[in-house]
């Protein structure tokens, strides 16, 4: 049985605006288990290419979660987070709106969602691009009565606590986004899914359409496409955009572009997926994958990009690969380090050594420790101990028995062991998967733009 609540947001915002004020952000609304950011992300990125052709949309205000390193990038206006003095600004207003008029206040999710009604309404965007948090019937983002489009990415077994114990139960949430006059799309699911979105599609009387991959995406050697998945998430996005044009476009019958869609895949991004840094000889791909689908997307991302030709990562036979993994939470997390060593092990891939962490980014010069737990409003809880440890070693030497693990209490640490086993190998060359959680690859991703004040790097976050 689910455990999410009804939200409250709907209150909430009646005290701060009409359904007319929100409904005229034009919001486009998407759910999903896997890829909701990427679909989002390529939905501003083509929207941004057809503003700059044609003038519409001048304004575009994309919200999405969680944030890599700070709450500011939830909350973006023309692919920007809002400055600090803005943001401020902002939660204020809202804060003292709501204050004495609504018992209980609102709850971090539904705070941060008002605070984006609220900006987006004042600094006149066009369109409002809403990626869920958590599920979508419940969601603190589904106050919102009538969205232009919606749109659902692929399903799969992940908040199962909340959301669960079944897919089936996981798709009629994530379908509580469909609102009766909007159109929604979906990818292609699992029958048990599929049968589900359309199910209560029907009963909102929905019309709801499936896309798989557009035949008219590019077959070159665009990084955006490189992940087979984001040729999917792609596809969705451009269904979505297209749909948004035709209903709110001044112009009639328009759609986006070829030239639209290129320009938008050439200058898509989205940090922390599919996200490569060469460092001199070492190469770093990052992706926060925390689940047991996206984790083996993201591993073999890496394959992909480490031992094909004309891949990201320029392979050789002494190029030394490390995996780091860190993951702490409710879900089973050996599992998912299980997904890791798998995928590349049918892959023959082998890694040279595997670093375990945490979510600590580094040790104080007082000797505390910097956590990256505090980009979620529910820190883990889990603690890394003895067992946990013990847990993730014994499920990745089940697949790999032979594999070198060590363990490093942070983000930093992990970081400078995989410079020093790469550095002292013949070449110097490595490659280092880092994976396992947003935490992690937000610590990581601060740690080495630091590095890159003092060093050039070259960032690759087109994939």
């Amino acid at each position: 049985m689910s455990r999410i609540r009804k939200p409250s947001s709907i209150h909430q915002m009646e005290e701060l605006y009409s359904d007319d004020d929100v409904n005229g952000l034009n919001v486009i609304h998407v759910s999903g288990t896997k890829g909701k950011g990427s679909t989002c992300a390529f939905i501003n990125s083509f929207l941004t290419a057809h503003g700059e052709r044609t003038g519409f949309p001048r304004k575009i205000g994309p919200y999405t979660s969680p944030h890599l390193k700070h709450v500011r990038e939830r909350i973006q206006i023309d692919s920007k987070p809002m400055s600090e003095k803005l943001f401020a600004k902002y939660v204020f207003e809202v804060w003292h709106g709501l204050s004495g008029n609504i018992s209980p206040g609102p709850r971090y999710l539904q705070l941060l969602f008002l605070i984006s009604v609220h900006a987006f309404i004042n600094e006149g965007i066009d369109v409002a691009i809403y990626e869920t948090h958590n599920g979508g019937e419940f969601d603190a983002t589904n106050v919102i009565q009538k969205p232009v489009v919606t749109g659902v990415t692929t399903i799969g077994m992940d908040h199962v606590e909340q959301l669960g114990p079944l897919i089936e139960n996981i798709a009629w949430h994530k379908a509580g986004i469909f609102k009766h006059g909007s159109p929604a799309f979906s990818t292609f699911q699992e029958p048990a899914a599929a049968t589900v979105l359309q199910q209560r599609a029907s009963e909102k009387n929905v019309t709801l359409q499936f896309i798989g991959v557009n035949p008219s995406l590019p077959h070159n050697n665009a990084l955006a496409l490189k992940p087979e998945v984001q040729r999917t998430n792609c596809s969705l996005a451009i269904a979505l955009a297209n749909t948004f044009l035709q209903v709110k476009a001044p112009q009639k019958h328009c759609i986006l572009a070829s030239q639209d869609i290129s320009k938008g895949i050439e200058q898509f991004s989205w940090p922390g997926r599919f996200h490569h840094i060469v460092d001199g000889n070492h190469q770093w791909f990052l992706d926060g994958a925390h689940n047991e689908l996206s984790i083996q997307k993201a591993a073999q991302w890496f394959v992909d990009s480490t031992t094909l030709e004309g891949g990201q990562g320029k392979s050789t036979p002494l190029c030394t690969r490390i995996l780091i993994f860190s993951h702490i939470s409710e879900r089973d997390g050996a599992a998912i380090l299980k997904g890791v060593a798998e995928t590349l092990h049918r892959a023959g891939l082998q890694i040279n050594h595997v670093i375990l962490s945490t979510y600590e980014e580094r040790v104080q010069d007082g000797g505390g420790a910097v956590s990256m737990a505090h980009c979620s409003p529910n820190p883990p809880e889990k603690p890394f101990s003895l067992d946990v440890q013990k847990d993730y070693i014994e499920a990745y030497r089940k697949i790999d028995p032979n594999a070198h693990i060590s363990i490093e209490p942070t983000i930093e640490g992990a970081l400078n062991l995989a410079r020093e086993i790469g550095s002292s190998r013949e070449n110097g060359m490595m490659q280092a998967l880092v994976t396992g959680s947003l935490y992690l690859v937000g610590g990581a991703l601060r740690l080495l733009e630091k590095k890159n004040n003092k060093e050039e790097m070259s960032y690759d976050v087109s994939t």
